[in-house]
């Protein structure tokens, strides 16, 4: 089985459709509900490093503390701080993350996720909005 892990919020509709188009390959991914179980500090960095990504490009603002916590005021936040907000309050950190042997992701659009996963998709695939992504015979669109 190849392993696939998914730092999901089944509240957001990106995640939820990140998570389908994965099960969409046969494959039942660790799901890891980082609002309740959070990743570690030195995980969130792994994470951060493996995407190639800034910990402030990880930030989420719509919907999160980021207005009410001044996050926008980058003199005043380092990114050993941010990393810190960003664990006490998860709700910052942006999503759908996905880890795969060919690739770590943030997910956004959800339709990402189809480049690190080297895996056939299984049949037609169409997102919560109507939006179809893969075809009947298994190709993206």
């Amino acid at each position: 089985m190849t392993p696939i892990t998914i730092y999901h919020n089944p509240k957001c509709g990106t995640s939820r459709n990140t998570l389908a188009l994965i099960r969409n390959t046969g494959v039942e991914p660790a799901v890891v509900l980082y609002l309740e179980q959070p990743p570690s500090k030195a995980e969130l960095v792994q994470l951060l490093a493996d995407m190639g990504m800034s910990v402030r490009a990880l930030l989420r603002r719509k919907g999160t503390p980021y207005d009410e916590l001044g996050l926008d005021d980058e003199s005043r936040w380092s990114d050993e701080a941010l990393l810190d907000v960003m664990l006490e309050h998860p709700i910052l950190i942006n999503r759908p993350i996905v880890v795969t042997p060919w690739g770590t992701r943030l997910c956004r659009p959800s339709e990402v996720v189809l480049d690190i996963l080297q895996l056939p998709q299984l049949g037609a695939f169409t997102k919560e909005d109507g939006e179809p992504v893969i075809d009947a015979q298994g190709q993206r669109i």
